[in-house]
């Protein structure tokens, strides 16, 4: 008998695609509300956004009392605190889009080409030269253990321990969002006393840090929108 030969498939059905796993499953970041970061653990942070000061340009004497104020402000803490520096390429689309509008509302014509010339100049000389901007973070924690209760090696045995999700009730977030506050306080005071300002980030602005943090290159090219425009979900 002849074997009939195997009818092969013209067309083939796509393999599904696995989902990748959401980045939120691998970040501590509960979420974000109230001007404070909840983490899966149950504890808080707040972001406060500093100045800086041209150290060098002072003098001597000028230095010396920073240094001295700063070293003040150390030994008052009794809490842990990170701080961060942030350099990013500076962005002047926000200024670009406001000349542009001035472009177009232009009625004399020589001044048109001239601003056009000019928006042209400083996209170029930003492009070329590279120019960075630096923001200075400081993270304010808040833990209901104090670390001083901690041995050395069991708070490093906890940096490699997988945070527990702990769910906080309403009363139990604005109690320690009042201790967490109380400790910003005292920490933009101490910045003052050195010449710095300070400023507390937003529910916003902790959005956007995080979103430009996690996605450098995604968020130059897709600007986040507005938080209450915002749709948010953990997986």
């Amino acid at each position: 008998m002849e074997k009939k030969p195997k009818k092969i498939p013209l067309t083939t059905k796509p393999k599904k695609k696995q989902k990748a796993p959401s980045m939120q499953k691998h970040l501590e970041i509960n979420e974000i509300k109230e001007d404070v970061i909840v983490l899966k653990d149950g504890t808080l942070r707040a972001i406060l956004l500093a100045s800086s000061i041209n150290f060098s340009l002072k003098s001597e004497d000028e230095q010396n009392a920073i240094i001295s104020a700063y070293v003040n402000f150390l030994n008052t803490l009794d809490f842990p605190l990170q701080i961060l520096i942030q350099s990013r390429k500076l962005d002047i689309e926000g200024y670009i889009n406001q000349l542009k509008k001035k472009e177009k509302e232009q009625t004399n014509e020589l001044l048109k080409i001239q601003t056009a010339d000019y928006i042209e100049y400083v996209q170029e000389l930003v492009e070329l030269g590279n120019i960075m901007t630096k923001r200075f973070y400081i993270v304010v924690p808040y833990n209901p253990l104090s670390d001083k209760q901690k041995k050395f090696f069991r708070r490093a045995i906890e940096l490699f321990r997988t945070a527990k999700f702990i769910t906080l009730t309403q009363d139990r977030f604005q109690k320690r969002k009042k201790e967490l506050m109380q400790r910003v306080e005292h920490v933009m005071e101490s910045l003052s006393s050195i010449g710095l300002k300070s400023v507390i980030l937003d529910t916003q602005s902790l959005i956007e840090l995080m979103y430009n943090t996690y996605n450098p290159d995604v968020s130059q090219k897709q600007k986040l929108n507005d938080l209450n425009k915002l749709q948010i979900e953990w997986e």
